[in-house]
C-alpha cells in the first residue's frame, strides 16, 4: 500500500470557464481524518466533486493520485470501484428503485461479485440499527419522500455498506438537528472502527467533528488553501471565525470587487433614471 492514500497535487479547476480552485495540494494517509473548512462559496464542495471526477468541472492543472495510481483522467465509476465515495449535500430522489436495491447493486458493481441476499439483508439491518433507521426504509424508493435527516442517514448507510477506502462527506451535518447529528456521527465512528477508511469531512460547522479524532485541518478561502494545521485549528475557527484566517491580499481583492459592484450598480441606477425620465 502507498504511504499516502490520496495525493492532491497542485489541483486547479474551473466550471463554465470560471476558475474555482487554485493550486490545491495536500496528502491523506490511510485511516486519517481530514477536515476541509471554509465559508459558503469557498470551493469546498467543488474540490469534493473534482476528486470524484464530476464531469461538471474541468481540471485545468494538477494530478490526483489514489492508492498509488494516477486517476486524474478516470471516470467517476472507476474511482468508485477503486474505493472512493462521496456523499451529497442534497441527495437526489430516485423513483423506481429501493434503497436496498440501490445499495446491493452498487456493492455488486464495485466488487464485481454476486452479493448473497440473506447475508446482505442481515448486514443492512445491523447498519440501519446503528443509525436508528426503521428497517422499512430499505424497501422505500431511494430518498423519495425522505426528510433531510433521513436522506443524510441513507448516505451514511451506503458508506457503512460499501466500505470505501476513502470517503468525502460533503456537509453531512448541514440542516440536521442535534440528535440527527449525533446519529450520523455515530455512523461515521462505526465506519472508522470497522473499515478504517480515510475521511475528508467538508463542513463550515464543527458539530459532526465532536466525537471524531481529526488528524489534519485545511481552511479554504476563495478556492485556495490559506491555512493548515492539526485538530486545534478547528477550535481556533470556533473561537475566532474565518475572518482572521483570510490573507490580506484576498481581503483587498474582495474590497475591490465590492467597490466595483457598487460602482456598476450606481451606473445602472443612473441609466435607469435617465430612461425613465426620458432624458
Amino acid at each position: 500500500m502507498a504511504e499516502n492514500l490520496l495525493e492532491i497535487q497542485n489541483v486547479s479547476a474551473a466550471a463554465g470557464g470560471k476558475a474555482i480552485l487554485h493550486n490545491i495540494s495536500f496528502n491523506i494517509r490511510p485511516g486519517e481524518i481530514h477536515v476541509l473548512m471554509g465559508q459558503n462559496g469557498a470551493g469546498k464542495s467543488t474540490l469534493g466533486n473534482v476528486l470524484m471526477g464530476s464531469p461538471e468541472y474541468e481540471l485545468t492543472e494538477g494530478r490526483i493520485i489514489f492508492d498509488g495510481n494516477d486517476i486524474t483522467g478516470e471516470d467517476t465509476d472507476k474511482r468508485a470501484k477503486a474505493g472512493m465515495f462521496l456523499t451529497f449535500q442534497d441527495p437526489l430522489e430516485v423513483p423506481g428503485i429501493s434503497l436496498e436495491s440501490f445499495i446491493r447493486t452498487s456493492m455488486q458493481q464495485i466488487t464485481g461479485e454476486r452479493v448473497k441476499l440473506a447475508a446482505f439483508k442481515k448486514e443492512l439491518e445491523d447498519a440501519m440499527d446503528v443509525l436508528n433507521m426503521n428497517h422499512s426504509y430499505a424497501e422505500r424508493e431511494l430518498n423519495v419522500g425522505f426528510s433531510g435527516g433521513e436522506k443524510k442517514k441513507a448516505e451514511i448507510l451506503q458508506l457503512l455498506m460499501l466500505k470505501p477506502k476513502f470517503a468525502i462527506l460533503d456537509e453531512t451535518d448541514s440542516g440536521l438537528d442535534v440528535d440527527a447529528v449525533r446519529t450520523v456521527s455515530k455512523g461515521v465512528e462505526e465506519f472508522q472502527k470497522k473499515v478504517g477508511g480515510a475521511l475528508l469531512i467538508i463542513t463550515h460547522s464543527t458539530r459532526i467533528l465532536e466525537s471524531l479524532k481529526v488528524d489534519r485541518t485545511h481552511i479554504m478561502v476563495r478556492g485556495r488553501i490559506v491555512k493548515e494545521g492539526d485538530a486545534s485549528l478547528v477550535d481556533e475557527v470556533n473561537r475566532n471565525g474565518f475572518d482572521k484566517l483570510i490573507p490580506e491580499d484576498i481581503k483587498e481583492m474582495e474590497r475591490k470587487e465590492r467597490l466595483a459592484a457598487a460602482a456598476k450598480a450606481a451606473m445602472e441606477a443612473v441609466k435607469s433614471a435617465e430612461i425613465g425620465g426620458g432624458v
